[in-house]
């Protein structure tokens, strides 16, 4: 049996691998997509979730845009990181699929049914209006694994992760709503990183894995220039692979809270995994990953892509 998954996302180059991590796993079913301003513009990261599905020949799949911008603030892209288009690197055409009428929350109440994992890559702005405009999918969400937040550094700030911190408003709100959340931050994704090698094992294996090899030719010049990494963390794709299969993440089960008051740290996930502050525990935690497993699993799905 698969598990039906729907991926809530802003392709970015990891979130497009996820993707295509997801089509090629029999243990899920991808039966849609959303998308959100935050790696890039909507427009564009709509654009790219189209795409992304047409290389590995699955336009079939529904894709439904979503916010164009945070609940409260004002949308912080990471052009420096995915560069102008969101998806540097290859040579992108437009696709000749289009999203399907109607705002992404309203979408994904459709789409949620008991047993479907929810699954965000991206700032949770979609998912938090969908919380507030749906309330009754609170009972029908199974569960919802998103990729984002760190316990020790962030990425776009010292203190905080780039999903959590374009929209913190609406991370409080999902990790508030008691709904089973598992988050999948910097601490894991950081420990497996894609290197040169993996991505020349993917460039001659078809349309898809020429595209991720391409897709980390760019990628990977950003982490070394920043990081001094010798490969790249393919961050959404961990989130996926923790669906697929839950024993390549340790997690630990903790209250995390999102600051969205804070001069230096808006956007922090605090994450109590000693219980020093006395809330209940709203969220299992990635603390440790086993790489080796993951970018073996992830290299090898993605070149069985046709």
């Amino acid at each position: 049996m698969s598990t039906k998954i729907v991926i809530d996302c802003d392709p970015g180059h990891d979130d497009a691998i996820a993707i295509l991590l997801a089509l090629a796993s029999p243990e899920v079913e991808l039966t849609g997509v959303t998308t959100v301003a935050g790696n890039q513009t909507l427009d564009k990261t709509t654009r790219n979730a189209l795409v992304t599905l047409e290389i590995a020949g699955r336009s079939d799949i529904p894709v439904a845009a979503g916010a164009e911008a945070p609940l409260r603030r004002e949308l912080r892209t990471a052009a420096h990181v995915h560069g102008e288009t969101g998806l540097d690197g290859p040579e992108l055409h437009e696709p000749s699929s289009r999203p399907v009428g109607g705002p992404a929350a309203d979408f994904l109440a459709e789409l949620m049914e008991p047993g479907v994992v929810l699954v965000p890559t991206a700032p949770l702005t979609n998912v938090a209006l969908l919380l507030e405009r749906h309330p009754d999918v609170h009972e029908r969400i199974e569960r919802i694994v998103w990729m984002g937040g760190a316990i020790g550094e962030g990425n776009v700030t010292p203190a905080a992760e780039f999903n959590a911190f374009v929209d913190p408003e609406a991370a409080a709100a999902v990790f508030a709503s008691g709904i089973p959340i598992t988050m999948i931050g910097l601490d894991v994704t950081h420990k497996a990183l894609f290197t040169r090698e993996h991505a020349e094992r993917l460039r001659s294996t078809g349309r898809a894995g020429r595209f991720v090899a391409e897709l980390s030719d760019f990628f990977q010049q950003f982490h070394e220039r920043s990081y001094g990494f010798g490969g790249s963390p393919i961050h959404d794709a961990m989130a996926i692979a923790h669906v697929i299969d839950p024993t390549l993440v340790t997690t630990r089960h903790a209250n995390v809270a999102v600051e969205t008051r804070s001069e230096l740290c808006d956007g922090r996930t605090v994450v109590d995994l000693r219980g020093v502050t006395g809330r209940e525990p709203n969220a299992d935690v990635g603390v440790d990953v086993d790489a080796e497993r993951f970018l073996e699993l992830l290299v090898s799905r993605i070149a069985s892509l046709p």
